[in-house]
């Protein structure tokens, strides 16, 4: 059946369309109501398109603004397909909501512009072939089919142009509102000072109320759930401060998104207390970077704990918190999505999917140096239970642990962080 629709006039300033008839109207109603209900694979298919290409690897590589991508897809989804089981085939008002207007401040204040606005077009060219698919599952009539599409075309055509362009408005009201306040200032001090850009340490010190000499242990706080009371995010921050002080007092916190504080503190926080303190919060995640000194240890800290977040997001580690210490070695083994997924399975075998609590007494007995005792003591278990275990799994190994002992350590560690695998708070 061929189809022809003027795909070119969809795109032009001001388009519009006669409304469709009685029974089209009707059809579109009906797709409408069966798009409000999307397969999981759809959205990932929308998700991987608004977030892949050279132009949005920055967007991608943030779990903060990622997320807030997904959380826009959707919320453009219900807002065309809502209006359209409301009133089919007319046109749709662009999507201002919390979605889109927070992605357009998150957007200014980590420096993109107007041109990340590209993920809206990738998301409408994949939006278009599905919506085709669910046209072609409520009619088969050739002419009743031709005018669906070129309706409803044109209708999801404009709607994401009229959001793009209130989009692009906002975000230059936010470019002009983050030029000035005392956040603003403290954004473009923390910008120049990561940057090695030519501010004097005087300078930086007094714009941020912030001693950069001595210690420094930076944290990311963020969520990334689209349902999350924010006020989580600045109840961890807070709680970054607390497990500081009164030790190192004087925190230095930067909102560097609607759901992401940039934290620096001297010297380092007790991370026992943090992990008890953040529990309250349980929508909020930390990544804690490594302590160092002077303005270099501020700048490597802070890369420390974004890696750290970025590693444990692409992972999907359950973890509430994370310190950079701790995973280090995976962010250097765990690069290769594929080639990570291969030295798992050549190294474990049949014990990485074995029973948790065998892969856990190896891990642990190796983090202990190969020493039974210290590890059975981790792990509040017997002596004889733990070498019970460590010889079940000599068993679901391809090679006994004391042959291959490094191997299976790192692949054990990697494992640790991967979905699925936060039975592993760890020593």
């Amino acid at each position: 059946m061929a189809l022809h629709i003027a795909l070119p006039a969809l795109y032009a300033p001001g388009v519009s369309w006669d409304p469709p008839s009685p029974a089209v109207r009707e059809l579109i109603r009906r797709a409408a109501e069966i798009a409000l209900h999307p397969p999981p694979g759809w959205l990932a298919e929308l998700d991987a398109a608004t977030l892949s290409g050279r132009g949005r690897q920055q967007i991608a590589g943030d779990p903060v603004l990622a997320a807030a991508i997904r959380r826009t897809n959707r919320s453009n989804l219900l807002s065309w397909t809502t209006a359209n089981v409301r009133a089919p085939g007319q046109r749709v008002p662009a999507n201002l909501g919390d979605a889109p207007l927070a992605v357009a401040r998150d957007l200014v204040r980590r420096g993109l512009d107007e041109a990340s606005l590209d993920a809206y077009r990738a998301g409408q060219a994949v939006a278009i072939r599905l919506w085709t698919s669910i046209c072609l599952s409520v009619t088969s009539d050739g002419d009743e089919l031709r005018e669906m599409l070129d309706i409803s075309v044109r209708s999801i055509a404009a709607f994401i142009d009229d959001t793009v362009d209130a989009i692009a408005d906002q975000i230059e009201r936010e470019r002009r509102d983050l030029t000035t306040g005392g956040q603003a200032e403290r954004r473009e001090t923390i910008a120049l000072l990561l940057e090695g850009a030519p501010i004097t340490r005087e300078r930086a010190e007094q714009r941020l109320g912030y001693r950069l000499s001595g210690e420094h242990t930076a944290a990311v706080v963020w969520c990334a759930e689209a349902d999350a009371e924010l006020s989580a995010v600045d109840g961890a921050a807070r709680a970054v401060a607390a497990a500081a002080a009164p030790a190192a007092p004087g925190a230095l916190t930067v909102v560097a998104t609607a759901a992401t504080r940039w934290v620096w503190t001297h010297g380092r926080p007790d991370l026992g207390q943090l992990r008890a303190e953040v529990a309250s919060w349980p929508s909020a995640r930390v990544a804690v970077g490594t302590t160092g000194r002077d303005l270099d240890g501020f700048r490597r800290s802070h890369h420390h704990a974004l890696t750290a977040q970025r590693v444990i997001t692409r992972l999907g580690a359950a973890e509430q918190l994370v310190a950079f210490d701790d995973i280090e070695l995976t962010t250097l083994l765990a690069a290769d999505d594929e080639r990570v997924e291969s030295f798992l399975n050549r190294t474990l075998g049949q014990l990485r999917h074995g029973p948790a609590d065998i892969a856990e007494a190896a891990r642990v007995f190796i983090a202990a140096g190969c020493n039974a005792t210290e590890a059975a003591t981790r792990l509040y278990t017997h002596r004889n239970t733990l070498q019970r275990r460590l010889a079940r799994a000599d068993q679901l190994l391809p090679r006994p642990l004391a042959a291959n002992v490094v191997n299976v350590g790192a692949a054990l560690e990697i494992a640790r962080w991967r979905q699925g695998s936060g039975r592993v708070p760890g020593p």
